[in-house]
């Protein structure tokens, strides 16, 4: 086992489906049937095994496995002794706390001397104490959004991703307490052996994710236009221009962030920029 890592992924869920899909954009093959437990990687030396989300955490602090794909309010919320080693940027959601639909609430002063409900009586405590906010929590470990409607709480802190959940139990979302996405974490003493595979899975995942932050460009220019066009695009390093079989007119190609994608677009046809190309990248290799 020394020249492999164990790597936990949870198990079912949608964090699983993510943590899977970014596992085999990084070329990384192994058989994760229906209810299997544990998996040997065809083609990288790695273990995978799929565990419940709020275990993976204890288990890297155990060193049961080397390194873990969690929730990052998971991670903080059960406070193991790992490492987080990088942020994935996938399955984000929000710890909020919500109040019964008619209530009026009035600010965090609303909460003082109230009972909340919860499975994340930590991160929910370190909240009110920032806060100087005396609260009674009561921790559940399941179906939190019921507790209002019992009578069990006034108001419950727990996980949101779109807010339906919480309306159909007639509830409202008031407070963003921690805003979470997954992450991997490590146990805090990889052997040498180790830790080398965690840095080329390291580096396939960081390739994975600035393919999806970037896109690949190609436009035809006239040659007088070429001098504002590379004002306008980044690049990796420059620009590259190819003369087209057309005199007095080039190919440039280019690579652009997503976030920059339509402003970049809109000033490049400005600048005369014609027959523009974009294309997905695959892989991106910085």
């Amino acid at each position: 086992m020394e020249d492999k890592i164990r790597i936990a992924i949870q198990k079912s869920g949608r964090l699983s489906e993510d943590s899977l899909k970014l596992v085999k954009e990084c070329g990384i093959q192994f058989n994760n049937g229906t209810g299997k437990l544990k998996s040997e990687a065809d083609n990288f030396p790695a273990e995978f095994l799929f565990l419940r989300d709020d275990d993976i955490p204890g288990y890297v602090a155990d060193g049961v496995a080397d390194i873990g794909i969690v929730g990052e309010n998971v991670a903080v919320e059960k406070d193991k002794n790992t490492v987080t080693v990088h942020r994935l940027g996938f399955s984000k959601c929000r710890l909020s706390l919500a109040i019964p639909r008619a209530g009026e609430y009035t600010g965090i002063e609303w909460l003082r001397n109230t009972n909340i409900a919860t499975s994340y009586p930590k991160i929910l405590s370190s909240f009110l104490e920032k806060h100087q906010i005396q609260a009674q929590i009561h921790e559940i470990s399941g179906s939190v959004e019921i507790a209002p409607s019992i009578g069990l709480a006034d108001a419950v802190c727990d996980i949101v991703s779109s807010g339906s959940t919480l309306m159909s139990n007639g509830l409202k979302e008031v407070e963003v307490i921690f805003k979470s996405e997954a992450i991997l974490i490590a146990h805090p003493q990889l052997n040498a052996a180790r830790q080398r595979i965690l840095d080329q899975f390291l580096f396939r995942i960081k390739s994975v994710q600035a393919a999806k932050n970037n896109k690949y460009i190609l436009l035809n220019a006239p040659n007088e236009s070429i001098p504002r066009i590379i004002d306008i695009l980044p690049g990796m390093k420059s620009p590259t221009i190819v003369p087209l079989a057309m005199s007095g007119w080039s190919s440039i190609h280019s690579v652009i962030n997503e976030n920059e994608f339509w402003q970049i677009i809109e000033n490049l046809r400005d600048a005369g920029a014609q027959g523009i190309l974009v294309v997905p990248i695959e892989k991106m290799i910085l």
